[in-house]
């Protein structure tokens, strides 16, 4: 199956509680899955988290740029510690820095620059980067991750949330 990414809208009680969680983290799970079935903004970015925010920073998702909206966007500005899934969390006082850096970022541009070889040599995740044959394919689906993300951030900015990333 693999980790897929999810990112859904909180609202200040579902951050107040994800912040405040003392449970273990099955609970948390379990929490965290019950409100994505309650959010109407979510996105499903499945295993191309990795890749894309290789795409927009230069550097693979486990070495997080503090204070860097683009890194933000992937995966999210404060990561709950001493749990087995990664689930992180984004302010909304951050959501518009976040957009902000996303409709600036050139994507058509990093795109003409993508190489199946550096994205192997970073060891991203998922490991299909011997697949030369797809690269188009890969390209075209980050650029429509890319731009469906644009998209939720604009509905959490409008809808005034906070966002939480799960990656499991």
């Amino acid at each position: 199956m693999g980790m897929i990414a999810n990112y859904q809208f909180m609202t200040d009680e579902q951050l107040n509680a994800l912040k405040n969680f003392k449970n273990n983290s099955e609970e948390l799970l379990e929490e965290v899955e019950e409100w994505g079935e309650q959010t109407e903004i979510f996105l499903d970015i499945d295993k191309m988290w990795d890749v894309l925010h290789f795409v927009l920073t230069g550097v693979d998702s486990s070495n997080p740029i503090p204070n860097n909206p683009l890194s933000e966007a992937v995966v999210g500005v404060q990561a709950l510690e001493n749990i087995s899934e990664f689930v992180a969390y984004t302010e909304k006082a951050r959501i518009a820095d976040v957009l902000s850096a996303l409709e600036a970022f050139d994507m058509d541009q990093a795109l003409s620059h993508f190489s199946m070889e550096a994205c192997k040599k970073a060891e991203l995740y998922p490991d299909i980067w011997d697949y030369d044959d797809e690269k188009d394919e890969i390209i075209e689906e980050i650029a429509d991750y890319f731009e469906s993300m644009k998209d939720f951030y604009r509905e959490v900015l409008a809808a005034k949330g906070s966002v939480m990333v799960t990656i499991c």
